[in-house]
């Protein structure tokens, strides 16, 4: 009985701290980042499945904003949001090691406005506050490895935000219940299990659709399914 009534108060918790949201207009910032001639062909070519102009829309991004980047890969998403945030904005690539810094140094010679800060995971410390963290298919990697503490990593993105700030979390999901064994296993996430995890380091989350697939076998592993055609949640974690 006492089991029961956890699981119920753990998933009223979760329904008054979540909200799902409608996909949104794209702004006229973000349509033009997208079809910037200046984007390598590789990057214009995973557009269908990404989806980058409507996933811009819903976190929120807007000119002036400061960006940090987390696990910022080929830069796909930096030179967007680079783009979008404008001269006036900042993207902050958070450099964890030597292969993030000469990935990095590839975007930030075509984009002032980005900029390497090196940091130590999981207490991540940044000169100044920020409007926003993003991170796409990397969370559940936050889980991983001998020095890996995910309530650490949350606890910092939102020490380092703006009031209002946002954290947006997307990645490939497990089932529910999956566990965090799949997190290094088949390379997914439990998309309640995330919710629970950002809900506890004090954000309020507000969820997109924009990515689901339903024909997406979840049991195997990410890239299964094809290239970024996993299944896939979208979370806007808001700092109150």
């Amino acid at each position: 009985m006492a089991r029961q009534l956890l699981a119920a108060a753990v998933v009223a918790s979760l329904l008054t701290s979540t909200s799902v949201v409608a996909a949104q207009a794209v702004p006229a910032a973000i349509t033009a980042a997208v079809n910037d001639a200046s984007r390598p062909a590789a990057d214009k070519a995973l557009d269908a499945n990404r989806k980058p102009a409507e996933t811009l829309a819903f976190a929120g991004v807007k000119r002036g904003m400061t960006v940090a980047e987390l696990a910022a890969g080929g830069g796909y998403y930096t030179r967007l949001l680079a783009k979008v945030v404008g001269p006036k904005g900042k993207v902050l690539v958070l450099v964890r090691n030597d292969r993030d810094a000469t990935r990095a140094a590839g975007v930030i010679k075509d984009n002032p406005n980005v900029t390497a800060v090196p940091v130590t995971m999981p207490n991540i410390t940044l000169p100044e506050k920020v409007d926003m963290f993003w991170t796409t298919e990397n969370y559940h990697d936050f889980h991983n490895g001998p020095t890996a503490n995910i309530a650490a990593l949350d606890k910092a993105v939102f020490d380092n935000l703006k009031p209002d700030g946002v954290f947006y979390v997307e990645d490939h999901s497990a089932n529910p219940g999956a566990g965090l064994s799949v997190t290094s296993t088949i390379h997914r996430m439990d998309p309640d299990l995330a919710k629970t995890e950002l809900t506890a380091a004090g954000f309020k989350i507000k969820e997109g659709d924009i990515l689901k697939n339903p024909n997406d076998d979840r049991t195997a592993a990410n890239d299964k399914a094809g290239h970024f055609m996993s299944d896939r949640f979208m979370y806007r974690a808001v700092k109150p």
